[in-house]
């Protein structure tokens, strides 16, 4: 995953600066065109999936008025589960991304819109539309790329602390809008400035502690308390703890689907410095992979599972996605351009894979077989224990081992 300029073989090489203009100006006439079209299909696909999403949620709290019994536990978690996925990814994301202001409906507007989420809206798309989509995959600048605990490519200096990358990795999975709402706070970086105590730190944190006290009773009092009739209150909150489980696994795994498998490109700061149209559109196009499927797969992913399509245009109604995703992908075949796009499993594996291979020092994963497991152990606990100059040196001697076997091919 070394960002775009170091590499040998840099996959816009042959693109002249005319050609991303003009790349530019062909992608800003699929969004117009999209523009110009929206209407009433678009409104009601909108409103018709708020009604089925809040449907749902109902049905299912009350099977769960009786999740005393396990078959009324298992559909009503099951519905409850689709129903907050339902809400944060193709309700909640999309309607905060601006995507429906266009109705002027001050009920679906990402003005007005709050969501069941640990994080304040208005946070949540300062970190997100305002600075994620802007400096999308640069390294030092989206801080959405690993979330500010992870390596996130070969270039960062491998730390023994890094080992621990996987399952971190995974508890932020678990636990992911909290995570997200820390991630929003800044709150690694206002610990390591030491200004915990700094105003403004303060007034944002309190948001985030009242809109966690109220998801926190809504689904850990609230619902419980209204199954104590049929003996379902501990039944009723294991359900919400486990919906709510499965909605973060589940956004978690978009996102990562999303940015972070392997062949999706990062970039270095000062590649972005006088950065025109074309170049922000090319950049989104190579930082993100899709996720190949069908309708079920789309509206569950909040239709991130055309990636892609949405980091070049974050302000169409999702529903749209999938409309313009072959046009799309026709310019990526006329400029030479690498598509990502793969089923969801294969994504998350190559994602995970890349966690756990840039947790160990470049290159380990890779040249570690089961007759040199040893040998390959050994170096690692030396790197691990053995401070900055080993790890420098056992670093140096692998890059000319390396060139030797260049050579030697």
């Amino acid at each position: 995953m070394t960002t775009i300029q170091k590499k040998s073989d840099n996959p816009i090489a042959h693109l002249t600066a005319e050609d991303i203009e003009q790349l530019g100006r062909e992608l800003d006439a699929i969004r117009a065109e999209v523009i110009e079209s929206r209407g009433a299909a678009d409104a009601a696909y909108i409103r018709t999936m708020i009604k089925t999403q809040r449907t749902l949620e109902l049905g299912s709290r009350i099977v769960l008025l009786a999740s005393v019994f396990p078959p009324a536990w298992l559909l009503g978690t099951a519905g409850l589960s689709v129903a907050k996925i339902l809400e944060n990814m193709e309700i909640g994301h999309n309607v905060l991304h601006g995507q429906w202001d266009w109705m002027r409906d001050p009920k679906i507007h990402s003005t007005t819109w709050e969501w069941d989420m640990a994080t304040p809206a208005k946070d949540w798309q300062h970190s997100h539309n305002e600075l994620h989509h802007t400096y999308t995959n640069v390294i030092g600048k989206d801080n959405d790329l690993g979330y500010g605990i992870s390596r996130v490519d070969e270039e960062q200096p491998w730390h023994p602390m890094y080992l621990g990358q996987p399952l971190w990795s995974f508890i932020n999975a678990v636990f992911f809008e909290y995570g997200i709402a820390a991630y929003d706070l800044e709150l690694g970086a206002t610990i390591k400035k030491k200004k915990l105590k700094d105003p403004e730190f303060q007034r944002r944190l309190k948001g985030v502690l009242r809109k966690i006290r109220k998801q926190a009773t809504k689904d850990y009092v609230v619902h419980p308390a209204l199954s104590i009739p049929t003996g379902s209150f501990l039944p009723t909150l294991a359900a919400n703890f486990t919906a709510n489980i499965v909605r973060n696994l589940w956004s978690n795994s978009i996102i990562m689907c999303g940015h972070f498998p392997e062949g999706v490109e990062t970039f270095e700061k000062r590649s972005i410095e006088g950065e025109t149209k074309g170049e922000w559109y090319l950049r989104q196009m190579l930082g993100a992979a899709n996720i190949s499927g069908g309708t079920a797969m789309h509206i569950a992913s909040g239709n991130l599972s055309h990636q892609i399509e949405h980091h070049l245009f974050p302000d169409l109604p999702s529903n749209r996605y999938a409309e313009v995703a072959p046009k799309v992908r026709a310019l990526f075949e006329k400029y030479g351009l690498n598509y990502h796009a793969a089923p969801f499993p294969k994504q998350l594996y190559s994602a995970w894979h890349k966690v756990v291979r840039l947790s160990l020092p470049n290159g380990w994963l890779e040249h570690t077989t089961v007759s040199n497991l040893p040998q390959q152990l050994v170096k690692l606990y030396k790197m691990t224990t053995g401070g900055p100059k080993v790890r420098r040196a056992i670093v140096a001697m692998d890059r000319r081992a390396a060139n030797d076997r260049r050579i030697a091919a």
